[in-house]
């Protein structure tokens, strides 16, 4: 198979359909070889019902259905078992667009990890403040790679990440992170590109405030424990 989408799902059932039927719509017309994944994070509102109300008319839709582990472990266990050539991973919150994504898989020959930056954007400080952070641990223990390390809008070469999906424990909060820096400690040839952003207009984050101090102070240390196990 050329293409697997990986999208972790977590209570969005006000846009779900739309944001599927439009990620869809996009593989399909650029007759690519694909699986979609929906990964639904146990969802506590009616994602899931929505979700199975269109798999029988999206046949490579495949819906994956598991208790709640957070996006981090959701979206590495997609990348731990996607058969596939490419792995592209996005949200499903509709705050980066499919319009993009042509422009970028057209690039995928030359590269092995392909990023769209998220420009404009205006989160809020806090979470602006610890991609900031994410950013700079990246760069001292892992090296210069891409700016937007823990961007939803990535292409993977699987064979040039197989090995770093299956040393990363299945509960590591922030792993599209330490894979950026990956990319950068074993120089693979990265490729990133601006892609609009915008934030959500339904659903919520689904960490706050206190939560989200205690999250990023826990996806830091994984961060640098994890490059020590990564040998170069």
């Amino acid at each position: 198979m050329e293409l697997i989408l990986i999208m972790p799902i977590y209570n969005e059932e006000e846009i779900i359909e739309t944001v599927i039927t439009d990620w869809y719509k996009k593989l399909e017309s650029l007759n690519i070889d694909f699986e979609l994944h929906a990964i639904n994070d146990g969802s506590r509102d009616n994602t899931i019902l929505k979700l199975k109300k269109i798999e029988k008319t999206y046949p490579k839709l495949k819906i994956i259905d598991k208790k709640n582990s957070g996006h981090g472990p959701t979206i590495l266990q997609g990348y731990k078992y996607a058969k596939s050539d490419w792995i592209f991973q996005v949200d499903s919150d509709n705050e980066m667009s499919s319009d993009y994504f042509e422009q970028i898989w057209a690039k995928r020959n030359n590269f092995d990890f392909l990023v769209g930056s998220r420009s404009n954007r205006k989160s809020p400080l806090p979470r602006m403040l610890i991609t900031t952070i994410s950013r700079v641990i990246v760069r001292i223990f892992y090296g210069q790679g891409v700016v937007d390390v823990n961007s939803p809008f990535r292409f993977y070469r699987v064979s040039a990440f197989q090995n770093a999906f299956n040393i990363i424990p299945l509960n590591t909060f922030a792993p599209n992170v330490i894979l950026s820096g990956y990319a950068a400690l074993f120089k693979l040839r990265i490729y990133e590109m601006p892609v609009p952003y915008k934030l959500r207009q339904t659903g919520e984050v689904s960490i706050k405030k206190w939560k989200l101090f205690k999250a990023a102070v826990k996806s830091m240390v994984q961060t640098v424990v994890i490059r020590f196990k990564l040998n170069h």
